[in-house]
């Protein structure tokens, strides 16, 4: 089956719009993990990420009947921009249906390369109907961003270049996966001459799409993706993308969301260049897969395939990427209320940098601190530390692992609702549309008071809400109806032992 795409491949015409990006040497990160690591920089494209060389390809092959009207698709973000500035060099009319989450700085982005914006629905899903009704009623031909032939074909570019850059010696290509085009393209080519190097594809942990379909035998659609890594948050692959990794893809890693926040950072270090979220995937699921062998001095070469972050992220980015690195542990520590005992405290902790200290009166018994500590030495460091406060006589609860620690707590410690609360603890994911909260509560009425409340936008299609409910035992099953149809997405923390020791 590879051969039938080599041919594709090899006529795709890209190179109207699209650059023979380069294959660099990330030297810092190879000198770290004893692998010859190269970064194939598709950041460098005019819209900053591959995108551009499917939906060109796409559109230069259609007939003119086909294309008379113009284009239509839809997308949250790179697609979108590379269909149209695909359709503006062909001299197409492109209409593109973005969600009304979209970040204005991706549609604006659009509307600047020629494109037609319409904000429509909350969802991808819900742009691509819109989409397809426009097809209908204008006569416009519709660019899928992964499931199409000639898409595909033009993603499988890169392999080539990848080929023809290094040549032989490429032990394993490491390509980030949404709904598969990028990786059928390159896998199927890249197979096609030399089966023997490596395909292994990336997935965040909560967007494991092509994983689940390949466990499955068939692709299946998940009922929730995460959302960080935007650019990959697609909740099925394309049977024809799935069909190819089925035959050509030898592995998929899975990395989380700190290791891919770490990941930007190895890239930015090398090459001074802030790659997206999506963008950084195969970066991590490289340095997971040679974290977990023992070999050394492989090729290794992972797809940066963009740069389109919203710069409002990057906050949250360098706050994670020391702990995904294993370079940062996050502690709840208990110590006794009384002089003397927050000195003893940092002698245990010795002369290891406190990157986060933070402390509130509670009681006259015991204080609890939420602490970030320095490692030099990762996990072994982080374990031992553990066991030294342990055995000092210091009760201890590592944080480092725990997402609410990490996204809303560190921000809120001080806080001890009282012993008679009966508090309720929530995580929501809000659409950031106006509007979205105050329908909750609406909903919501008066039948609940909200006893904690906290929010951090993270520059992303969904907003991040704590919130604690004080709900009696007799009105139980009525709020648990409620969340059920109020079809919002939300994790319960009542029992989260960060939760217990600094906010209950």
């Amino acid at each position: 089956m590879p051969k039938s795409y080599l041919e594709r491949v090899l006529r795709a015409n890209v190179y109207d719009v699209a650059r023979e990006t380069p294959l660099e040497r990330m030297t810092l990160l190879s000198e770290a993990i004893r692998h010859n690591v190269l970064l194939k920089r598709e950041d460098l494209q005019p819209v900053f990420s591959f995108k551009i060389r499917g939906a060109y390809n796409k559109i230069a092959n259609l007939d003119k009947a086909a294309c008379a009207d113009g284009v239509v698709c839809a997308s949250a973000g790179n697609h979108a921009q590379g269909v149209a500035l695909a359709a503006s060099a062909l001299g197409l009319r492109a209409v593109v249906v973005m969600p009304t989450t979209t970040p204005r700085i991706k549609s604006d982005a659009v509307a600047r390369l020629g494109g037609d914006v319409i904000l429509h629905g909350i969802s991808v899903d819900e742009s691509f109907q819109r989409a397809h009704v426009i097809a209908d009623d204008e006569g416009l031909t519709f660019v899928h961003p992964f499931e199409d032939v000639d898409v595909i074909a033009g993603q499988g570019t890169i392999g080539l270049e990848i080929l023809r850059q290094h040549g032989n010696g490429i032990d394993a290509i490491f390509v980030p996966i949404g709904g598969g085009g990028l990786i059928a393209g390159i896998a199927a080519y890249v197979k096609a001459l030399w089966p023997g190097i490596k395909i292994i594809g990336v997935e965040p942990e909560d967007a494991a799409t092509m994983h689940a379909a390949l466990k499955a035998g068939h692709p299946m659609e998940l009922n929730e993706v995460g959302l960080f890594a935007d650019g990959v948050a697609v909740r099925t692959v394309g049977r024809e993308t799935y069909r190819i990794a089925a035959e050509c893809v030898d592995d998929i890693v899975l990395v989380s969301t700190d290791e891919i926040c770490a990941a930007i950072l190895d890239i930015y270090e090398d090459t001074r260049s802030i790659a997206e979220p999506a963008g950084a995937l195969a970066v991590a699921g490289l340095k997971a897969y040679a974290a977990a062998r023992q070999s050394r001095d492989e090729t290794l070469i992972a797809i940066l395939s963009g740069a389109n972050v919203n710069f409002d992220r990057l906050r949250h980015i360098s706050e994670r990427a020391d702990i995904g690195r294993e370079r940062e542990a996050l502690f709840a520590v208990t110590i006794p209320e009384r002089p003397g005992s927050l000195r003893q405290f940092c002698e245990v902790i010795g002369k290891r940098s406190i990157t986060e200290f933070n402390y509130r009166f509670a009681d006259s018994e015991a204080a609890q601190i939420f602490v970030g500590l320095e490692l030099q030495q990762g996990r072994r460091e982080r374990d031992g530390l553990l066991s030294t406060l342990e055995g000092a006589g210091f009760p201890v609860v590592d944080m480092t692992d725990n997402e609410l620690a990490k996204i809303h707590v560190r921000y809120m410690v001080g806080g001890h609702g009282g012993g008679d609360l009966k508090e309720k603890l929530y995580r929501f994911f809000f659409p950031e549309r106006p509007g979205a909260l105050l329908g909750f509560l609406n909903e919501m009425g008066q039948r609940w008071n909200i006893s904690l409340f906290h929010y951090r936008n993270h520059g992303s299609a969904y907003g991040r809400v704590l919130m604690g409910f004080q709900v009696s035992a007799y009105s139980e099953r009525e709020f648990r109806e409620f969340l059920k149809n109020a079809n919002f997405q939300y994790v319960e923390e009542t029992e989260n032992p960060v939760y217990q020791v600094f906010l209950k």
